[in-house]
Order: C-alpha cells, then sequence, then structure tokens
C-alpha cells in the first residue's frame, strides 16, 4: 500500500468513500459510478485516479472499458500502514522507564493496537459504533452520530469530537477525532485511526489502530482504547436489545498521565 498520507488523503473526499462503498462488493464502470453522482464522469474518472494511486480500487480491462472494484486486501494494507508489526508497541515497550521506548522514533512505532472479542455478532457489533441509541447505551454516556460526525461528553466532563472518513459495514469505520477539552493530559492534536471487526465463532472481534505521536500519547490512549473496548463487551449484549435495562457503570475517575 502507497503511504499512510497518501492513503488518508484519499479518504479526506466525501466522494471517494461514496465511490468505495459503492464499489466495495462488486464491480462498476466509470459510467455507471458517474450514475450516481451529480457529477461529470470526468470529474469521477478523477476521482477513481486518486484512488487507484492510494491503493484503495483497482480495474480490470472488460472489452473496450475498465470495470473498478475497491481492493478489499487495502484493509490490510491500512493496517500495516498505520502500524504493522515492526511499528507496534510490544509489551515490553510499555514501561515508561523503558530507555528504548523513552527514545523511539513516532515513525517506526506509530500505532496504538487494542482488541476485545465480544459476544455479538459482527453486524450487531458494526451497528454499536453507527447506531448512536445503542452507542449511547453501552458507552454510558449520550452519544450523537449525524452525516458521519459524532460527538459524546464522558462522566468526568472530558469531551470528544470526531468524524467517520469511511463505513463499510460491517467490517471497517476509518475516523478521526480529538478532545474538546484542551487540559486533556494527552499530547498531540487530531487522531486518525480505525476500527476492524471480524467474524469470530458466534461473536466477534474487534481491533482498534490508532497513529500516535509519541510514547506519552500512546500510553494514554492504551488506557482510553481499553476502558472504551471494556464497556463494549460488557455491554453490547443488553445495549442492543432496546428492552433490555443496562446496570448502573461505576464511577470512574478521569484519565490521566503516568505518574500524575
Amino acid at each position: 500500500m502507497r503511504d499512510i498520507q497518501k492513503v488518508l488523503a484519499a479518504l479526506t473526499s466525501p466522494v471517494r468513500r461514496e465511490i468505495l462503498g459503492l464499489i466495495w462488493d462488486r464491480e462498476l464502470s466509470a459510467g455507471e459510478i458517474a450514475a450516481a453522482f451529480p457529477v461529470t464522469k470526468p470529474t469521477i474518472s478523477q476521482h477513481l485516479a486518486v484512488l487507484r494511486e492510494a491503493g484503495l480500487a483497482e480495474s480490470t480491462a472488460v472489452g473496450t472499458s475498465r470495470r473498478y472494484r475497491a481492493r478489499q486486501d487495502a484493509l490490510r494494507g491500512l493496517r500495516a500502514a498505520l502500524g504493522g508489526s515492526a511499528g507496534r508497541w510490544t509489551n515490553a515497550d510499555h514501561d515508561p522507564a523503558s530507555p528504548e521506548r523513552a527514545s523511539a522514533d513516532v515513525r517506526t512505532a506509530p500505532v496504538v493496537v487494542a482488541s476485545a472479542d465480544v459476544d455479538t455478532s459482527q453486524e450487531v457489533t458494526f451497528a454499536a459504533f453507527t447506531d448512536p441509541a445503542v452507542y449511547s447505551r453501552w458507552l454510558g454516556v449520550p452519544v450523537t452520530l449525524r452525516d458521519g460526525r459524532f460527538a459524546c461528553t464522558m462522566e468526568w466532563g472530558t469531551s470528544v469530537r470526531g468524524r467517520y472518513e469511511l463505513v463499510c459495514p460491517p467490517e471497517l469505520i476509518v475516523l478521526r477525532w480529538d478532545f474538546e477539552d484542551d487540559n486533556v493530559p494527552v499530547p498531540g492534536g487530531e487522531m486518525t485511526g480505525y476500527l476492524r471487526i471480524q467474524p469470530n465463532g458466534q461473536g466477534s472481534h474487534v481491533e482498534v489502530h490508532q497513529l500516535v505521536d509519541s510514547p506519552a500519547q500512546a500510553t494514554f490512549m492504551e488506557g482510553a482504547w481499553a476502558m472504551v473496548l471494556g464497556r463494549l463487551k460488557s455491554g453490547v449484549t443488553r445495549a442492543s436489545d432496546p428492552a433490555e435495562p443496562m446496570p448502573p457503570r461505576p464511577s470512574r475517575p478521569k484519565l490521566r498521565r503516568p505518574g500524575e
């Protein structure tokens, strides 16, 4: 896959994200794709060229025309670009006192990876991140989700704002987000990552991959995602059934930097 900045740049266009949705599991010609948009065929061809250059789409010749399809294997490429085995923090690296971690170059360790196995199916788990009513129930705070933009305020007062850059049901959500609270003790600004949801027996497996800027940010985000996925794991089954009451959630302090 091409470099991550090129991939993410390709995904910033709403039209290109919609094109990927159209060709995610089928082949279409440029004309067929253009028919779904109020823009010219040359404009769609330019968008397709960007997606191909980013490694997110491919084309095959059929007679005198070309047909386009999303590269689902690009999901693996995106995973590698956001943090393959060479770029992940290892368990040994989680020690803040580790000299290797203290001197690590963020370009060689750019990602936090968190995961959880949950009891609900891939489709139900995907809906837990895309249906604001279900999202609010398992997270334990009101979540708004409109036109790809989401927002919530945690019980300790920290507000989170972001947007879904690409949604490919029932497997992939690429998102960018940030804390609205300037006092959040985590370095860096807007962050990029993705959620991948895969079948796992009768349930599903959720992975979060997120770019980080530093070991300190990695440490903070490891704790944050562990909290979020813990709530998902314990609450998604009940949250997906509106008739099921949600148990009271114990209060917890605001996340802080290690040592604070």
